[in-house]
């Protein structure tokens, strides 16, 4: 089966690269926006365009059988466009549309979509986790913009034939992250006190390689065709949690400082950061029932093997 990956000189992308190329199975063509000096044996690399209505990708398309969707407009942390919503729709939904007629030209059989649980919402409260097949709720550009390329997806293959697999990964975290998950590694790695100690949210992440182990069975699984799948780790922290874990594997553990958890929110209204607030103090949970009994799939990888990982490339990347 020869694979075209989207997005694969991104964060994702380049994992699910290096998967497919120690399993073997699969010829691999990736599309990137830059090409390589030096490509990696056994993988071509082909020049992608840019995600929006008039890309053009049949060159790309040509010959594949299947492939993984990664690339998107992602979160802009200062965001500069006039209209946010537009320019995600433009890429996410646009974009990712005319990749997938251009698929159902080219013959490809599957499209494995990588969206986002914010397609879900942003919250969730105690025992009420998000569930693959519950009415969606997606609140910011972002997620309105994964929502509408998921239901345009799914209209396309009912008129096409064109199988396709949505996946919902929550927050990912694995070597490389950036981001919040990266500051909080400086935090600990740097020994600062930390306000978190008394926080006691529930969230569900997902390790790098396990999204990746889950994105690569559903390239061929026969159930996974025309289904939403949510995606974790199959447990759920507290950031309190967390932060010592993290702490354990840098082998600096973390200072928490017990603060009440309504200070921290009411500081946060204060300066305007709610969504801090939120990200660390609320809760995000999701149910992957769906994911183990359709599919057959569990995480390979345990919470602490991963930020074990995690914390090792940290140590060897950004500490001297």
């Amino acid at each position: 089966m020869r694979v075209l990956l989207t997005g694969a000189s991104g964060f994702v992308g380049q994992a699910v690269q290096t998967r497919l190329l120690a399993d073997g199975v699969h010829q691999l063509r990736c599309a990137q926006r830059q090409l390589p000096p030096v490509s990696a044996t056994g993988v071509e690399v082909c020049l992608a365009p840019s995600l929006g209505p008039d890309s053009d990708w049949m060159a790309a398309l040509d010959g594949v059988d299947a492939l993984i969707h990664c690339a998107a407009r992602v979160h802009v942390m200062q965001e500069q466009a006039t209209d946010p919503l537009a320019e995600f729709r433009r890429a996410n939904v646009e974009g990712t549309l005319r990749l997938a007629r251009q698929a159902v030209e080219a013959g490809v059989r599957r499209m494995v979509f990588v969206s986002s649980i914010k397609v879900c919402g942003e919250q969730t409260h105690d025992g009420e986790p998000f569930y693959a097949d519950a009415v969606p709720k997606a609140c910011d550009p972002y997620g309105i913009s994964k929502l509408e390329a998921e239901e345009g997806l799914l209209a396309l293959a009912a008129a096409s034939g064109l199988e396709v697999v949505i996946i919902r990964p929550p927050l990912i975290y694995g070597p490389g992250v950036k981001a919040n998950f990266l500051n909080m590694l400086r935090w600990l790695s740097n020994g600062i006190p930390l306000p978190l100690g008394a926080i006691r949210n529930r969230r569900s992440l997902v390790a790098l390689d396990n999204l990746v182990d889950l994105l690569v069975l559903c390239l061929e699984h026969p159930s996974a065709a025309g289904e939403r799948f949510l995606v974790s780790d199959g447990e759920d922290l507290s950031t309190s949690d967390l932060l010592l874990r993290l702490g354990q594997a840098l082998g600096r553990p973390a200072r928490l400082l017990p603060v009440p958890q309504r200070w921290i929110e009411s500081a946060a209204r204060l300066v305007g950061r709610q969504d801090l607030s939120q990200r660390l103090c609320g809760s995000l949970q999701v149910n992957i029932d769906k994911t183990r009994d359709r599919l057959g799939w569990t995480p390979p990888v345990s919470v602490d093997q991963a930020l074990e990982a995690t914390a090792r490339h940290y140590l060897e990347h950004h500490v001297s």
